[in-house]
């Protein structure tokens, strides 16, 4: 190596993966970006760009094309912006298909965050733009010990609420005494020393709260039915489940363990957008707000020799855009339904895409019983029924009312949820609710409810993508086919989250900007 030059090294490494860039970076000849700065060079004076869709993809788009001078213009074919980040407050409507129009009766100050409710610390492109645009954020609650587990069944635990904390630690304890039994029995044929397996043992006592005698017994992790107080009062612990019945009822199914403690995005710390998650929307709005145009629904996108021609219905009636460029971020299941001229492969991918079905409901109630009676603040509540969990806020701590999340459920229980009537829907969340909290019937007064799969604008939550499909249907779409290129969560690796519709805008902007550098002879490409 000591006869390897450094040019030598940089040509070497630039046939890798990585290519010469993290080379560079290595012997100290560049200094490493944050993740999120971006400095595209150029100048979009003369050049028009046509977005379609005003949600937080389609104004990022605009806003980063505009520091650049380009002329954009944004359909949306909704009368607000965001998108799918939207929060439902006083006056939110929405009609879904087959049903009638829903105006949230919530009071005034009250909400809930019908589509994207968190935010992970490390989407990094999230909180810069949060940043940038002026937004406060707060901390997101999304584990809480002291939320419940929910199981019908038949089961000695079933149709009853245990304490996460309960299921939690008498799991981890039980878990940890078998294993603690099968090493210290030699039944496993482990390539350690007799003093690694000493640590090891040594590790399980503690994770498991083990006895003196390596057994699994109740202690205060899991919680006091009578809490710790003055005088000779130093606490109850109640006994542990047993193992067979946490088992049988269901306690250890999926349905409770696919949850955040143990899935990268969802784990602590996470934020949200002080006042509801549509404040992101709406910062962006007062950036491009003058280049948006509501309520023009898009019917056709037509490639031309000289760019794209985009017909769209308003108030008006039929209208017509061109221009040099369009960015299209409308949902695939929507713009299947749309005129164009596509090529096959592009046409195929669009029209077998596939979103997931989702519904959440808001539900206000006179006083936030969950913290005054049940000690809850934030996290989730999981079930196996219809419901599948309940959102509890994570905001205004203490104060008279509150909107909890009465269900958010995914696939065929969004489906059924989602056919029943809007008065059924909420009976439904009511009933089941009532079984982890009677409280709710004599506290209700107001709900809201969405399905996202029978939104129009949306027809779904986020884009569905498999091993093969990533590699025949959503390839297609990375390239753009001629004029037309195509944005939104649906173009990442980061589908359901606010981050997919960042990092593809500002994939987009690069591309779109290198490629009309290049016409107009300035080409200098920025990697994204």
């Amino acid at each position: 190596m000591k006869s390897l030059s450094r040019r030598d090294f940089l040509t070497k490494s630039s046939l890798l993966a990585g290519g010469a860039y993290p080379a560079l970076l290595a012997l100290g000849m560049l200094k490493a970006a944050p993740s999120y700065a971006f400095n595209p060079q150029g100048d979009g004076k003369g050049k028009k760009v046509l977005i379609l869709g005003g949600g937080l993809c389609g104004m990022t788009t605009a806003y980063e094309l505009t520091k650049l001078g380009y002329s954009c213009t944004i359909l949306e074919a909704r009368d607000r912006v965001g998108g799918r980040c939207w929060s439902v407050r006083k006056g939110s409507h929405n009609t879904e298909t087959g049903l009638p129009k829903q105006t949230a009766q919530l009071d005034d100050g009250q909400y809930f965050n019908a589509g994207p409710s968190r935010i992970p610390h490390h989407h990094e492109l999230t909180l810069h733009y949060c940043k940038e645009l002026g937004v406060p954020l707060q901390i997101y609650n999304n584990v809480n010990e002291g939320a419940y587990y929910f199981s019908e069944g038949k089961g000695p635990l079933s149709n009853q609420k245990i304490k996460v904390r309960e299921v939690h630690n008498d799991m981890r304890g039980y878990m940890s005494e078998l294993l603690h039994k099968s090493i210290s029995q030699d039944k496993l044929d482990l390539a350690l020393s007799k003093d690694d397996i000493e640590k090891v043992l040594e590790y399980l006592r503690a994770e498991g709260g083990l006895d003196i005698d390596n057994l699994y017994k109740a202690s205060a992790r899991r919680g006091y039915t009578v809490a710790p107080s003055t005088g000779n009062q130093a606490g109850k612990v109640a006994e542990a489940h047993r193992l067979a019945d946490l088992i049988s009822s269901g306690l250890t199914d999926p349905d409770f363990y696919n949850v955040a403690e143990y899935t990268y995005e969802l784990q602590m710390t996470m934020f949200q957008a002080v006042g509801g998650m549509d404040k992101i929307a709406t910062a962006l709005e007062k950036k491009v707000g003058t280049l948006i145009k509501k309520g023009a629904e898009v019917t056709s996108i037509i490639n031309t020799d000289a760019g794209v021609k985009v017909s769209y219905t308003d108030t008006t009636g039929k209208q017509e855009a061109s221009a040099d460029i369009c960015i299209c971020t409308i949902p695939l299941t929507v713009l299947s339904n749309l005129n164009h001229n596509f090529s096959s492969d592009v046409s195929r991918a669009i029209d077998y895409a596939s979103y997931i079905a989702t519904g959440k409901i808001g539900l206000q109630f006179k006083r936030r019983f969950w913290e005054e009676d049940e000690q809850i603040y934030g996290g989730i509540t999981h079930t196996n029924n219809d419901l599948t969990q309940i959102f509890y806020p994570s905001n205004d701590y203490q104060s008279n009312k509150g909107v909890l999340l009465g269900y958010y459920n995914f696939n065929d229980k969004a489906i059924k949820t989602g056919n029943l009537s809007l008065i059924d829907r909420e009976k439904l969340a009511l009933e089941k609710g009532a079984l982890i909290h009677p409280q709710y019937l004599k506290e209700f007064e107001k709900s809201f409810s969405v399905s996202w799969h029978k939104t129009p604008c949306s027809l779904g939550g986020w884009a569905l993508y498999t091993s093969e499909t990533r590699e025949s249907m959503y390839k297609a779409l990375l390239k753009p086919d001629k004029q037309v290129y195509f944005a939104g969560e649906h173009m990442t690796y980061l589908n359901a989250w606010m981050a997919g519709a960042f990092e593809s805008a500002r994939s987009v902007v690069t591309e779109v900007n290198n490629r009309l550098s290049e016409q107009r002879g300035e080409y200098k490409k920025v990697d994204k």
